[in-house]
């Protein structure tokens, strides 16, 4: 009887390693279709990739998290670079990538599908340390040149929220930063973990205190590839409760997170 008990739990142990195997073999044919994983990312903001100067590492949300999901599927990761988000989320229209982290919003979701928010961040504005601007109310006066990441929801969104302000979109970070330097603007408008690396590489500039609207960042995969989100959804889940996002966060530098959400 005992002989037969314990055959009885090695055949249910090696039942599961199989299954376990069998399930990490069909989530690589989904989401990683090339045989690696292809992982979107642009430089300038900590939920996708930044340069640390101190380690002289890269790091990010979209960054690390690709590292740790190619790790799980057990695939090379492949770093694809972009300018910006929009960038990277054509280039998953194009199925040249597999795996990013993106704000969620209606026009996106019809291109790509999202998993459930893994993480909220405020959107606001930078300023150089000159400027007469003090806070978010004078961002109301008629007239404000405000910039914005070329392709980017604050786009559209500025235009509605601020009918009166000038909307000057930017190709990326690194030009609005010379756009406020040259006095060309006279705010940026993103979200406020970008806002804080721009802060960080011009002295004496401020991001505003408050918010004027907020962001839910989910993970993006391509769309056609939702036989793979049920795995995508438990991947976000872990992250949030073994301490490998708030890692990642730490790693990055990120600041501008909603806490509580």
């Amino acid at each position: 009887m005992r002989h037969s008990i314990v055959r009885m739990v090695v055949s249910l142990a090696v039942s599961a390693l199989a299954s376990t195997y069998a399930q990490a073999q069909d989530m690589r044919e989904i989401l990683a279709p090339t045989g690696k994983l292809r992982v979107g990312v642009y430089f300038g903001s900590p939920t996708s990739m930044v340069h640390d100067a101190r380690t002289n590492e890269i790091h990010g949300l979209a960054f690390d998290l690709g590292k740790e999901l190619a790790r799980r599927l057990n695939v090379p990761f492949a770093e694809i670079n972009y300018q910006r988000i929009s960038d990277v989320l054509e280039g998953m229209k194009a199925q040249d990538v597999d795996f990013t982290i993106s704000n969620s919003t209606p026009a996106r979701a019809a291109t790509v599908a999202f998993s459930q928010t893994l993480l909220t961040i405020e959107l606001g504005y930078l300023v150089v340390a000159s400027s007469p601007i003090k806070g978010i109310a004078d961002i109301q006066k008629p007239g404000l040149r405000i910039g914005v990441t070329q392709g980017s929801t604050s786009q559209g969104t500025i235009p509605k929220l601020l009918p009166n302000a000038v909307v000057v979109p930017a190709e990326n970070y690194k030009r609005g930063i010379e756009m406020l330097e040259r006095g060309e603007i006279d705010t940026y408008a993103t979200n406020k973990p970008t806002l804080f690396e721009m802060s960080d590489q011009m002295p004496g500039s401020r991001v505003l205190d408050g918010r004027w609207g907020e962001e839910h960042l989910p993970v993006a995969i391509p769309k056609g590839r939702e036989a793979g989100l049920d795995y995508i959804r438990h991947f976000v889940e872990e992250v949030q409760t073994n301490g490998l996002l708030a890692q990642a966060e730490e790693r990055a530098g990120l600041r501008g997170v909603l806490k509580g959400q």
